[in-house]
């Protein structure tokens, strides 16, 4: 198989996967949905993945991700993103260090209004560094440049985990809980206006409980006295090109951008 097609098989299992997650999501009286309505970063639940994806010990040992959303952060308000970077340093926190390539710390302006919360580096972001570099980087600088007519260079952007997860499977509880501090001193430091959080886990982080992307996207939320507003993750929107999901996101993101400036 070659790797086009290679690719193709790994899109479509991970849409596949992250209907179920979808599907299990609103099994609590709301029904299904139509395919396609669902969110950028699958997270299956353990038994679904492959022994290559996650060690068997770390997936079924894994507390809940709900049991670790109120971790204390780290950094004082007062904290720049350079401390914040060499606190972080070479980090061996959590197993994600063990595959990865580069640290995928944020990019960005260190005073920016708004912020970018993704859930963790993909391939690209793990060979460059840098986050949202790939396909779904692509689209999401441009909407943030043809959509909002604004510099990719005046936000900031950063991700849940600062490691790429193999097989860019979802975080584990307890690597999110490891990386978490450095997110919220990367917050800290920029004191954003308004903080868009890109797909289920980095709104479930900032949210404090599990959600459903589908259900909460579109509507304001509050961290720690910053305005958050869930939206879909490019990933997903690259898998469900549809008009309506493109006009959904960009609705969620002239949202931001009007609040951030007020």
């Amino acid at each position: 198989m070659d790797d086009a097609l290679r690719e193709e098989a790994r899109d479509v299992l991970r849409a596949a996967r992250h209907l179920l997650g979808e599907l299990a999501d609103e099994a609590d009286g709301f029904g299904p949905r139509p395919a396609g309505a669902g969110e950028a970063a699958p997270a299956p639940a353990p038994e679904a993945r492959s022994a290559a994806e996650a060690p068997p010990a770390a997936a079924s040992a894994a507390p809940l991700q709900t049991d670790l959303l109120g971790a204390t952060p780290g950094f004082a308000e007062a904290t720049t993103l350079e401390e914040v970077r060499s606190e972080l340093g070479e980090c061996t926190r959590c197993r994600l260090h063990e595959g990865r390539t580069r640290i995928v710390f944020g990019v960005g302006n260190p005073d920016a209004d708004l912020m970018f919360v993704g859930e963790g580096p993909g391939e690209q972001e793990d060979l460059q560094g840098i986050p949202f570099v790939g396909r779904a980087g692509e689209l999401l600088t441009r909407m943030i440049e043809r959509g909002l007519g604004i510099a990719r260079d005046d936000v900031y952007i950063a991700n849940v985990v600062k490691c790429r997860p193999p097989g860019n499977r979802t975080p584990l509880a307890d690597e999110v809980s490891a990386c978490r501090p450095f997110l919220d001193g990367q917050i800290a430091a920029v004191r954003p206006r308004v903080i868009v959080a890109l797909g289920k886990p980095a709104a479930s982080l900032l949210l404090g409980r599990d959600i459903a992307i589908t259900r909460v996207r579109g509507t304001w939320h509050d961290y720690r006295g910053t305005p958050v507003m869930p939206t879909f993750h490019p990933a997903f929107v690259l898998r469900q090109y549809t008009e309506q999901n493109r006009r959904l996101v960009w609705e969620d993101l002239k949202a931001a951008l009007e609040r951030s400036r007020t």
